[in-house]
């Protein structure tokens, strides 16, 4: 995997033509962050399944695209691995919410905005990642029998 133990800080991954400067977390599965000007304009279906399956992510890799705000707020997408861009991902917007705070650029309480809605994130004191907002349904569906 990349870098060593459980997570990465601002380490350099080539993926098709381009570098970027990645942060890896793990919240009980693997997270790639990587910070961008303008996540509504980033091509993320053209990076995700790069990221997701490059040879430096043996399991593959979530990642998330995180536009900064402000101390207290980021706007995301994320690549899911084995899904491609999702709408919302929860332990996605804990990684980018750990991620921000361990580069600086966040308080340890964060507003993620996603494509699905918000969700508040929490890396409390005790160390626990704490993720609160609304449960909705999305779509619905019927599998032929």
């Amino acid at each position: 995997m990349l870098g060593e133990g459980d997570r990465v800080l601002g380490e350099g991954l080539t993926a098709g033509d381009r570098e970027f400067t990645v942060t890896c977390v793990s919240m009980g599965n693997p997270h790639c962050v990587i910070y961008v000007d303008d996540v509504a304009k980033f091509p993320v279906t053209h990076y995700g399944p790069l990221l997701e399956r490059h040879p430096r992510f043996p399991q593959r890799t979530n990642v998330e695209w995180i536009e900064w705000l402000n101390r207290q707020e980021i706007r995301q997408r994320t690549w899911e691995r084995g899904s491609g861009e999702t709408l919302a991902c929860g332990t996605g917007a804990c990684a980018a919410a750990v991620a921000s705070v361990l580069n600086g650029k966040t308080d340890r309480a964060v507003t993620v905005h996603l494509l699905g809605g918000d969700l508040e994130i929490e890396w409390a004191d005790d160390h626990h990642v704490y993720m609160t907002g609304p449960a909705v349904e999305a779509f619905r569906g019927e599998w032929p029998a």
